[in-house]
């Protein structure tokens, strides 16, 4: 039995070349739970996402990372993209599950014997799961193409250039590394190779940040513009209180809404 504690390692030190790495790896981490949230809402049937509840859940992603620091986990926290596509396998999108998942995590933090059990599974085991469960994922990606005009060929250019560099140049990163020890940038600046390597290893970072700053620069003030993007269907959900049924699905439990208010 043993029983985690803050700083059981030591206690902590601080590197700026590693916080500059440490940041850019948590704003990927952001990223890539960003979507996982968007595709967890549309899983369990909820309204679109209002941006004050997904900058609550990024806000309080961080507070999990402190506690990561504060442990010496040695690794942050990142919302889980299994979790989700079991989510989707399931249909089962009750909070009741989760904290009782989370229940049974930190019971057999505790008891490593336990644990144990549980990393003796065949990895092909594990490989079978994920197939299904980022299959699951992409498919919530692919979905949201239904509200924007796929015969457009502007939403075509963004759409197929932001892949293609989103499998592509993160493909290069990571063999370069592999191959040569090192990333493609390496300066005398260890934290500035470090931040550049670690956001551009990320394929959904990739992507995401071409695709945004295509989209957001493309002949993005005309209107016919605007309705091939698909923010027409967006406007009713940009608001937490401009849909009764936020309340429904946003609320926090314990009657937290009072100290962590939604706009």
């Amino acid at each position: 039995i043993r029983v985690p504690y803050p700083f059981q390692w030591g206690a902590p030190t601080f590197d700026a070349g590693e916080a500059f790495a440490m940041m850019a790896a948590s704003f990927v981490a952001l990223v890539e739970s960003t979507g996982s949230f968007i595709a967890v809402s549309r899983f369990a049937s909820a309204t679109p996402l209002p941006p004050s509840v997904l900058s609550r859940g990024i806000g309080w992603q961080g507070v999990g990372i402190l506690l990561d620091g504060l442990f010496g986990t040695g690794n942050g926290s990142s919302v889980s993209i299994e979790n989700a596509g079991l989510l989707a396998l399931t249909r089962v999108g009750s909070r009741r599950v989760v904290q009782i998942s989370a229940g049974f995590m930190i019971f057999f933090s505790i008891l490593g014997k336990f644990g144990a059990v549980f990393a003796s599974i065949p990895a092909p085991i594990f490989a079978a799961l994920y197939c299904v469960f980022f299959a699951y994922v992409g498919s919530a990606g692919l979905g949201f193409l239904q509200f924007c005009n796929l015969n457009s060929f502007r939403t075509k250019f963004i759409l197929g250039f932001s892949v293609f560099m989103g499998f592509s140049v993160p493909q290069y990163f990571n063999e370069y590394t592999s191959v040569a020890g090192f990333g493609p940038v390496h300066t005398r600046a260890r934290w500035f190779n470090d931040m550049v390597n670690v956001l551009f290893s990320s394929k959904a970072f990739v992507g995401g940040i071409v695709a945004y700053v295509l989209d957001n620069t493309l002949h993005r003030h005309d209107g016919a513009v605007r309705k091939d993007r698909g923010y027409h269907w967006w406007d009713k959900f940009r608001s937490y209180r401009t849909d009764t049924r936020s309340e429904e699905f946003y609320s926090l439990p314990f009657n937290l809404n009072k100290f962590f208010p939604s706009v």
